[in-house]
């Protein structure tokens, strides 16, 4: 066995990962807001750039800055009301096993044995388990949630989750717009700066896309290259929109 698979299956790195619902949770929440807030705007940035306009970085500052905080707050609270409705339909479907549980015990059991019988326990081994499962109350619950309904259980907080989002949505997608402020200064310009954005925004694609290859356990490179090249494609389809839209309106 090699050093990296022994260290996955040590007692602590197992309890660990049994632990890691909330880890995660984050990790998703920050990865879904990054990556969404920095297509969204740099496509926005690009598409102004494609206009060619004189006025175009004041245009895309305005515009994208409008983008963040409302798309982000939209982002952030579709997150929220998801997570919310998640824990609530686990909340409803508790009270049920509880009711069940509370008036039809017998019933339950059978339910709980009827489970682990599918799953290839027999015999003694098999009413051991049901003794065990059922002898605690919570343990037997869960139990019914995850087994029958098929429910994941999570202990991320609905209000977490859509901060999270929010907040990751709007760091990174402030980054492409940075730049942009350097059009105060008379010595820059537009190419530059749209250049320059170009060139931070890649930088986030990257890092974004590295985290979401932690959260889905798949190469951290190749997810890098996958989420620049999905920007850069949002990002190109914007630019030549604009370059179509200036050459037939302006």
């Amino acid at each position: 066995m090699s050093p990296h698979l022994h260290d996955e299956h040590s007692h602590e790195a197992i309890a660990a990962r049994l632990d890691s619902d909330l880890i995660h949770g984050d990790l998703g929440d920050v990865v879904l807001g990054a990556v969404d807030g920095t297509v969204t705007t740099f496509a926005i940035v690009s598409g102004i750039a494609g206009t060619g306009l004189e006025s175009g970085v004041l245009v895309a500052f305005i515009l994208g800055l409008s983008n963040v905080l409302a798309d982000g707050f939209s982002m952030g609270a579709s997150n929220y009301l998801k997570a919310r409705s998640d824990q609530q339909l686990i909340d409803n479907y508790r009270r049920i096993e509880e009711h069940h549980i509370d008036h039809v015990p017998e019933y339950e059991r059978e339910e709980v044995r009827q489970i682990y019988s599918r799953k290839g326990f027999s015999g003694q081994l098999l009413e051991d388990i049901v003794a065990t499962i059922t002898s605690d109350r919570d343990r037997w619950v869960n139990t019914m949630l995850t087994d029958e309904w098929g429910l994941q259980l999570s202990q991320i907080s609905p209000l977490r989750s859509g901060l999270l989002t929010f907040a990751a949505f709007l760091f990174a997608g402030l980054i492409p717009l940075a730049p942009l402020l350097l059009g105060l200064y008379p010595n820059w310009t537009n190419h530059d700066i749209f250049l320059l954005s170009a060139v931070l925004t890649s930088g986030v694609f990257l890092v974004t896309g590295a985290l979401r290859g932690v959260v889905l356990r798949v190469s951290v490179l190749r997810s890098a290259f996958e989420t620049l090249l999905v920007g850069g494609i949002a990002a190109a389809i914007a630019y030549l929109l604009g370059v179509l839209l200036s050459g037939i309106l302006l």
